[in-house]
């Protein structure tokens, strides 16, 4: 792909000030490992703390809320986020869906949000162990991205896509290298429909899902497959530089 291997980690509900030091790390090794980009969206309390640390990585947010401000207790804005040093927000995620009930709707405003505040986003699609079983698992991914993609006159630049099958989310389990590529082609075509045959070309399709050094390069090597967005393995410097390597040494071959 014309684009360099797009790697990020999602730290999800993990972290405090002691995780610094990965970051740090992950930021000094990054400046080796240039055919690949790098980014990591670590929890709300921490963003500002490692934009401060890590300035050749992307530093991202994991949501957020889809108006600029007002009287919701809890919430963050892209605006906020934006000033707190985040450059991009993961939204849709399997777990804001499931746990929070968001819908496509909410995910398509908040990334309208997203992008008017100046922010790039990564937006999550995927099924269910029950969506794949039943042989659903195309249909529900590209009518999920229908819904939730906002429009954009730069998507290649500012949108990128993550197929999360939940089912693999956390489990150690993931499907074949077959079905990863199936998938991203038709998300490719559904971009294409999106998008228009100009942009959707260019727009990066990440694969994420029990993602770890182990399997990354066979992973990254997969048909459309343009990065990985990456969990548990992203919170040790160390599983998560062996999966940027991995993506060089995918680049490189």
């Amino acid at each position: 792909m014309a684009k360099r291997p797009y790697i990020v980690g999602n730290w999800k509900m993990h972290g405090t000030r002691a995780m610094l030091a990965e970051a740090r790390a992950i930021d000094r090794a990054s400046e080796r490992l240039i055919k690949v980009e790098v980014a990591v969206a670590p929890p709300f309390t921490l963003i500002h703390a490692t934009r401060k640390e890590a300035n050749l990585i992307g530093i991202g947010a994991q949501d957020c809320h889809n108006l600029e401000g007002g009287a919701h207790t809890g919430d963050i804005s892209a605006v906020m986020l934006k000033d707190a040093g985040a450059g991009f927000t993961i939204l849709g995620h399997s777990e804001r869906r499931a746990n929070h009930g968001e819908k496509d709707a909410d995910v398509r405003a908040k990334g309208e949000a997203a992008l008017a505040a100046g922010m790039n986003i990564i937006v999550c699609v995927g099924e269910t162990e029950q969506q794949r079983d039943a042989g659903k698992a195309t249909s529900v991914v590209t009518k999920m991205l229908k819904g939730s993609l906002p429009q954009c006159d730069d998507p290649a630049e500012r949108i990128t896509i993550a197929y999360e099958p939940v089912w693999a989310i956390g489990t150690g389990r993931t499907p074949t290298i077959e079905d990863i590529g199936d998938m991203h082609k038709a998300i490719r075509e559904s971009l294409v429909a999106i998008y228009g045959e100009d942009a959707a070309p260019d727009m990066r399709i990440l694969y994420g899902g029990s993602v770890k050094r182990e399997n990354a390069a066979e992973l990254l090597a997969a048909e459309e497959v343009g990065g990985a967005l990456v969990g548990g393995a992203s919170l040790s410097a160390e599983s998560f530089l062996g999966i940027i390597i991995a993506a060089a040494e995918t680049e490189e071959a």
